[in-house]
């Protein structure tokens, strides 16, 4: 698949799981700085901002060259989308910061390996957004 259909394809699956949950979703500008979806409760008391990370499989996920990238209520990372089998991990951004790695092949960013984020902890944990 491509990386925009990656994309879109996390993105609006993000927003479906969430939708499910109660939540009204609205995602943002496509390729916009900043957050993906914004959320907001039914009774319009609580708002919630979330980055989404698709993957067509599960990789490490770039974060760019500082950690002021890293914002939002919660980050959720959606891998496996070209084998049509997402895996979601719903984290912190104090988690993802917590996480990074710096430097990896050379490159003077940031990046969160698969080991760190696909653990039980936060594979599916849905229920974190609430």
């Amino acid at each position: 698949m491509e990386k925009q259909i990656v994309g879109n394809t996390g993105l609006y699956y993000v927003c479906y799981k969430l939708s499910g949950r109660g939540w009204n979703v609205m995602p943002t500008a496509r390729n916009a700085r900043g957050v993906d979806v914004i959320c907001f409760s039914s009774d319009a008391k609580r708002m919630l901002s979330v980055q989404v990370k698709s993957l067509s499989k599960q990789l490490a996920v770039g974060l760019g060259q500082d950690l002021d990238n890293v914002m939002g209520d919660f980050w959720i990372i959606v891998t496996r989308l070209a084998l049509d089998q997402p895996q979601a991990y719903v984290l912190l951004p104090s988690e993802v910061k917590a996480m990074a790695v710096r430097d990896k092949g050379g490159k003077r960013s940031y990046w969160l390996e698969p080991g760190h984020y696909a653990a039980d902890e936060y594979a599916e944990k849905w229920s974190r957004v609430e």
